[in-house]
């Protein structure tokens, strides 16, 4: 069965089902409820809200099965080439468990475990000099992952630095980074796998003329001759990336330095943890109880079967404010793919537009739409359980919305009204941490990462390569000389916005 037969069958099931709600799918089936959860640590996640039914999950299961998913799982985890494109393996697993004897697992893991001893010491380091503020320079994976785990763990792990982060290579943002800070007590981590990323060299050079010297200038890199040579930053204040980590997974890795400096080096381990904890369930589970099978399924299910084009993340803590920014690059840089592995074109469409914004905000914004708006978008509701601030009526309001917006998407409301109705089985999963800890948060992360490999190969593309990405800058670095009025481009819109530019100038 190839990719364009898997998606014809679960098409005959969304077929079937056209004409079941999701409310009387659940009325139907009374142990529904109960049967479509699952609780892996410390998530528990209901899939009850979907529009499919036990035939339509055992054909899906039984799909993953007929691809050879929990040996590709295994094959991950063991080191071979998943990445086909590139010709190397992706051991993003190896940095956080040890979950393999194969040669190139256990070297990598080995590596990634002599990186953390290295990490551990260099925050020592700086927790004894006078350095009270970090700066982060980095793009992409080497920024949204730690910037997100920072944002959401900081403030309650109590860390001794303050982190902050610099992306953009919009000078604006260097501004507004740089603004109230102290060069004497600031030191700044430049993080780039190649040294050779033009947004983090720029806003590294911005960071050492305002630092005065390189001194306090830290690298993490692949490519350690060149962090000596641009920054003459020495090799004890270099720490290691490898190919065999893409940078949408590289949290997990010495990128996690942010994190670690944030809310200490014990914290990090606590990530770590959370994710390997994921991993062992995702490896070891039958398809049918797998979490990951589960949610990869579902968005495989919402895009092909039912043809919905978008899919919302609408956490419900302000600290994972973040979180739909980060999937963002995970999923779609991963998934965003027309051609499978063997270069031809892909059966059906892959990966939905992902967005999102946390709750209750967002209820005041975008939900509208979500309700009554012509498109269905499902979603991914996520909340966290545990009370740890000193407002308990607060976490019960926003506990009684996300729970009611996950049934008010799947019953919606009759009216005689046109206006005030709510068509509802709008389909939706809802997934609930214990508490908002370094381990539930590594747990979290995990899953997306489990589920964006199961679904890529339903789809037979390659998750880990993301030429898409260089196309723009390749564009960029030849419009470079003409803005300078060196070349001219070869557009003519080009051309003629460059003469607009140069008239304002």
């Amino acid at each position: 069965m190839d990719a364009a037969d898997r998606i014809e069958l679960l098409r005959a099931h969304a077929a079937r089902l056209a004409g079941s709600r999701i409310a009387e799918l659940i009325e139907a089936d009374p142990a529904r409820a109960s049967d479509f959860a699952l609780r892996v640590g410390p998530i528990y996640a209901t899939f009850a809200r979907q529009r499919y039914d036990r035939e339509a999950l055992a054909a899906g299961f039984g799909m993953l099965e007929a691809i050879g998913a929990p040996a590709r799982l295994r094959a991950l985890v063991d080191g071979e080439a998943v990445n086909a494109t590139e010709a190397r393996p992706a051991l993003h697993t190896a940095l956080r468990s040890d979950l393999s004897t194969s040669p190139a697992a256990s070297a990598a893991h080995a590596q990634a475990v002599a990186a953390r001893d290295a990490m551990r010491a260099m925050v020592e380091s700086l927790a004894a000099s006078e350095v009270t503020d970090i700066v982060s320079v980095g793009i992409g994976g080497s920024d949204l992952g730690p910037r997100l785990a920072v944002d959401v763990l900081g403030p309650l792990q109590g860390g001794r630095f303050r982190v902050h982060f610099l992306s953009n290579v919009d000078g604006h943002a260097a501004q507004r980074v740089l603004a109230g800070l102290d060069p004497k007590r600031t030191a700044a981590l430049l993080i780039s796998k190649s040294f050779g990323t033009q947004e983090t060299l720029l806003n590294g050079a911005i960071l050492r003329e305002w630092l005065g010297d390189d001194s306090r200038l830290y690298a993490i890199t692949a490519n350690v001759a060149r962090a000596a040579s641009t920054f003459a930053i020495p090799s004890e204040r270099v720490l290691p990336m490898w190919d065999w980590v893409g940078g949408r997974y590289s949290l997990w890795s010495a990128v996690g330095l942010p994190i670690a400096l944030a809310i200490g080096m014990d914290g990090f381990e606590a990530l770590l943890a959370g994710a390997a904890q994921m991993d062992a369930h995702v490896l070891a589970t039958p398809m049918a109880q797998n979490l990951a099978a589960w949610h990869a399924l579902t968005a495989v299910w919402n895009r092909n079967a039912l043809g919905f084009g978008t899919h919302a993340v609408l956490p419900y803590d302000e600290r994972l404010k973040l979180l739909p920014s980060y999937l963002q690059q995970l999923v779609m840089e991963s998934l965003g793919k027309s051609v499978r592995v063997d270069g031809s074109p892909v059966a059906a469409d892959t990966v939905p537009t992902w967005w999102g914004g946390a709750g209750t905000d967002s209820q005041h914004s975008f939900f509208q739409a979500l309700h009554q708006g012509t498109q269905v978008v499902p979603s991914d509701l996520i909340g966290v359980l545990a009370l740890d601030h000193p407002y308990p009526e607060n976490h019960r309001a926003l506990l009684a919305n996300l729970f009611a917006q996950a049934e008010a998407f799947a019953t919606g409301e009759a009216s005689d009204d046109p206006h005030r109705a709510y068509p509802g089985n709008r389909p939706s999963t809802l997934i609930l941490l214990d508490a908002l800890t370094p381990h539930a948060l590594g747990a979290l992360l995990a899953l997306y990462e489990h589920s964006v490999y199961l679904q890529a190969l339903v789809w037979d593309i390659n998750p880990f390569d993301q030429f898409g990405v260089e196309l723009g800058k390749q564009v960029a670095t030849r419009l470079r000389p003409a803005l300078d009025g060196q070349v001219a481009a070869d557009d003519p819109v080009t051309r003629e916005i460059l003469n607009e530019l140069r008239a304002r100038a």
